[in-house]
C-alpha cells in the first residue's frame, strides 16, 4: 500500500498538526466517501484516534491514516496541497480514477 504526499502537502499537514491542541497525537486522515459530482469524493481531516480497521502510513515524516474501505480507492495516489487565487486545497492525483471533476476532490472509478 502506498499513498504519497508532495512536499507542499507535507508542509501544510505539519503546520496543521502544530496547530492542534495535542500535536503529539495528531495525524492526517484521508477518506473516500460516496458523493461529489463524479461519484466519489475525498475527505481530509486531523484526527487523534486510530480505529481497528485503519491502515497507518508515513511519508515525509507525516503520519497518514486511511480506513480499510477507502484504501482500495486511493492506493498509489498522491496528495498535493495547491494554493490558487480562488483558494487553497488538498487535491489527489489518483491513477485509479477514470475521471475526475475540476475541483480535484471528486472522482469516479
Amino acid at each position: 500500500m502506498s499513498l504519497k504526499l508532495t512536499e507542499s502537502a507535507a508542509k501544510k499537514i505539519v503546520a496543521l498538526i502544530e496547530m492542534e491542541p495535542n500535536p503529539e497525537t495528531a495525524f492526517f486522515r484521508v477518506m473516500v466517501a460516496g458523493g461529489g459530482c463524479a461519484g466519489f469524493q475525498y475527505a481530509f481531516s486531523m484526527d487523534h484516534v486510530i480505529k481497528e480497521d485503519d491502515q497507518v502510513l508515513e511519508d515525509k515524516g507525516v503520519k497518514i491514516v486511511i480506513d480499510e474501505v477507502s484504501l482500495p480507492f486511493i492506493e498509489d495516489a498522491e496528495v498535493d496541497f495547491v494554493e490558487e487565487l480562488i483558494g487553497s486545497s488538498f487535491q489527489v492525483k489518483n491513477p485509479k480514477a477514470s475521471s475526475s471533476c475540476g475541483c480535484g476532490s471528486s472522482f469516479s472509478v
